[in-house]
């Protein structure tokens, strides 16, 4: 599996000393900019013991590896300012759990000096002093440089160089897709909120769903429609320490109760929210949510176009991207999509709507990190496909002729009949529906394959 190798390098490390935290930031892009060390805001969290406790929670799901634990993994998680919020992010090791702070306006009061995401150092002797912060008095906060007590002597910095396997930022791409696709099931006040969390099985591992009865959530070790679907509990472990603010809990999933699921706490003036990956073992970077977004031929010149639009707004909306943008809501939502595959969008639960973010990927990265994608325009190209009617084609491969359905995305390929699109389409669909949409008017015109092409990928 490809890696990609991250490379941080602070100014000097974060600090937490006599009340004020320095966050020391790495290269990103901002409003203004690509800036080496960008300097995003300065003044008080005004609930230092949540945010604090917060903060830890996101460093710690961006150590973990929840499948199969090993130790090793030292990435960093990244800080987004909005203009009015931080939004501070990471993605567990094993690809299977997103984490997010969300400090927000009313938990703010000081300076916005530019808007952008980069890199937060998050080092062992911050993490233990985070640890130590109680009470809710205020914290002086700095997200730059310039709040930092820098190490000058000769020049020293900080640096890190880490890898960052493709499935991670797949799993950014496909968190944000499947998120989009959430409802809100559930929303206790905070008592409730504590006895849930705290009832749930000891067990690690465990498999539960938690179901809406009367007002009150309840365990289920079956799925139920509706329920949303906590795979292995114990990757909830991060949400214990913040028991002790917590104002309210919501759950959001898939209507019949499916595959991942979320959990959101709201805290004083902030938000943290775990996603889940179906199972323990599977990482969001499987789930092939966005592959159908990314196979129209228009997708990356519309992505091109909504993208130079992006500010680093907190929120996006698809209406105001369509009329700025002269494209449809379905479009706009495809180039969303696409961005988000570079990294550069993200999806908020309790907003319901998109954020700008940026990550250090280009597009070319990006194709190579959808391999289904890259082997069905590979098809499409070697001319494997024939178009038999307005919702059928087959696909010639050398493991013999693929039978599609292009509107429900059946096949009659092992990868369909094992998952039977849980997993986003196959390669053979995809192929036919990209087929499709290069044919003028829409109409079926049959391509017959010279030779065989020969199986590769799902």
């Amino acid at each position: 599996m490809t890696n990609a190798t991250q490379a941080y390098s602070y100014a000097g490390p974060s600090t937490l000393s006599e009340g004020h935290l320095g966050l020391s930031t790495s290269g990103g892009r901002t409003a203004t900019g690509f800036t080496d060390h960008p300097r995003f805001f300065s003044g008080l969290l005004t609930q230092a013991a949540p945010a604090a406790a917060g903060l830890l929670a996101v460093a710690d799901v961006a150590l973990a590896r929840y499948h199969r634990p090993q130790p090793g993994f030292t990435r960093d998680p990244v800080v987004t300012c909005g203009g009015d919020r931080l939004r501070f992010e990471s993605f567990s090791a094993c690809g299977g759990v997103y984490s997010r702070l969300d400090v927000l306006g009313p938990a703010l009061d000081g300076e916005v000096f530019d808007r952008g995401t980069t890199n937060v150092d998050v080092n062992n002797p911050l993490r233990e002093a985070l640890a130590r912060v109680g009470g809710r008095d205020p914290l002086h906060v700095g997200v730059g440089p310039d709040e930092v007590t820098v190490t000058t002597l000769d020049g020293a910095v900080v640096e890190k160089k880490v890898p960052l396997p493709a499935r991670w930022l797949r799993g950014f791409a496909e968190v944000q897709v499947i998120a989009a696709g959430f409802d809100l099931r559930a929303e206790l006040p905070g008592p409730q909120a504590v006895r849930f969390l705290r009832g749930l099985p000891k067990r690690a591992s465990a498999e539960v769903w938690a179901v809406l009865a009367g007002r009150d959530l309840r365990v289920s070790d079956r799925q139920v429609p509706g329920g949303v679907h906590l795979a292995g509990v114990g990757r909830l472990a991060t949400m214990m320490p913040l028991l002790r603010f917590v104002k309210a809990l919501r759950v959001y999933g898939p209507a019949d109760g499916s595959g991942a699921g979320a959990v959101e706490l709201e805290l004083p003036g902030m938000r943290y929210t775990l996603a889940l990956s179906p199972q323990t073992w599977r990482g969001f970077s499987g789930e092939g949510a966005v592959l159908d977004d990314l196979s129209g031929d228009q997708v990356a010149g519309d992505a091109d176009l909504v993208g130079v639009l992006l500010n680093f707004e907190p929120t996006l909306e698809l209406g105001v991207l369509a009329e700025r943008s002269g494209l449809t809501p379905q479009r706009v939502r495809a180039a969303l999509t696409q961005l988000g595959t570079a990294g550069r969008v993200g999806y908020d639960l309790a907003e319901a709507a998109h954020f700008h973010r940026e990550l250090p990927y280009d597009r070319d990265h990006v194709a190579a990190l959808n391999p289904r994608l890259t082997s069905a325009r590979g098809l499409v190209e070697k001319g494997a496909v024939r178009l038999t009617g307005p919702d059928s084609a087959e696909v010639t491969t050398g493991g013999g002729v693929r039978a599609v359905r292009l509107e429900s995305g059946s096949c009659t390929c092992p990868w369909w009949y094992d998952h039977q699109g849980s997993r986003g389409p196959c390669k053979h669909v995809l192929a036919a529906r990209i087929a499709a949409q290069e044919v003028p008017g829409g109409e079926p015109a049959a391509t017959v394959p010279d030779l065989p092409v020969r199986e590769t990928s799902r």
